[in-house]
């Protein structure tokens, strides 16, 4: 297994798995190139004019207080260590079928090179229902919140492992301020005490080692319960069954985000019914 690699981008200096490098290093171009081609204010403007805020947290509230599991039901076309997982893709489609199953919330990729997603699908899917929406993405700046409120994303994701304290703080404040959401992902104990620094009631456990792309759910059995109770931890990655899903609730993660078995599944709207009623 490699070393982790220091890198200083835009998102600060940040000791980065060597698999984040070069995405990183990727989407500090795509960023430059979108931000040359529409202006700060001009994105600023946009996100004024987005759809009202849908409220994250509260649905995946909402769930558990049914005793239902706090489904975030990802739509993703592919991934870099799954290749394409789903052939027809539509997002709209996807999004009913969720919603149908009772998903709490929908996280949906918008990274081009690495997951094949684009702005319009999350802008397609969150018209298509009324759940509340996380933009999926490699987020490292300012303009990068704005863009995701232009688009109508309820939520932004923070991958701990990508971002130094301060930026991921900034970031954070910024999300807050447009009223959205915030999910800090973490991979280990150290990226888990940063992200308790941060004013997030989410946290996002990955069983995904981004350093080797290989899953462990026992991941979250070690991170869970060391998440204060005032917090929400959501476990990502991995989950296929009921039973996985009741080894997440007994750790304490009664919510958890679940992509490429989901789009892998013919009837997504029963595949997603399973886990919700699986507590």
């Amino acid at each position: 297994m490699n070393a982790p690699t220091l890198v200083t981008t835009a998102a600060g200096a940040v000791s980065v798995p060597d698999v984040l490098v070069r995405i990183i290093a990727d989407k500090e171009k795509e960023v430059a190139e979108r931000m040359a081609a529409t202006s700060r204010s001009e994105i600023e403007r946009a996100a004024a004019h987005a759809p009202p805020v849908r409220d994250f947290v509260g649905a995946l509230c909402q769930r558990i207080g049914e005793g239902r599991t706090g489904l975030i039901a990802e739509i993703k076309r592919a991934s870099p260590s799954g290749g394409l997982i789903r052939d027809p893709f539509d997002p709209p489609a996807l999004a009913r079928a969720y919603e149908a199953g009772g998903a709490a919330c929908l996280s949906i990729l918008t990274d081009g090179p690495y997951f094949q997603g684009t702005r319009e699908h999350l802008e397609a899917a969150r018209a298509a229902c009324a759940l509340p929406v996380l933009r999926k993405d490699f987020m490292i700046h300012p303009w990068q919140v704005f863009e995701a409120r232009a688009m109508g994303a309820d939520c932004i994701l923070l991958i701990m492992a990508c971002l130094s304290d301060d930026m991921a703080a900034e970031l954070l404040e910024l999300a807050r301020s447009l009223d959205m959401a915030v999910l800090a992902e973490v991979h280990d104990r150290r990226e888990l005490d940063r992200a308790l620094g941060l004013n997030t009631r989410l946290i996002g456990i990955n069983n995904r080692d981004l350093r080797t792309l290989q899953t462990d759910i026992g991941t979250t059995e070690d991170l869970a319960p060391l998440v204060p109770a005032d917090r929400l931890p959501v476990a990502e990655s991995g989950i296929r069954t009921p039973a996985d899903v009741q080894r997440m609730a007994m750790a304490g993660a009664h919510c958890i985000l679940v992509g490429e078995h989901l789009m892998r599944q013919a009837d997504v709207t029963a595949a997603a019914r399973e886990l919700v009623d699986a507590r």
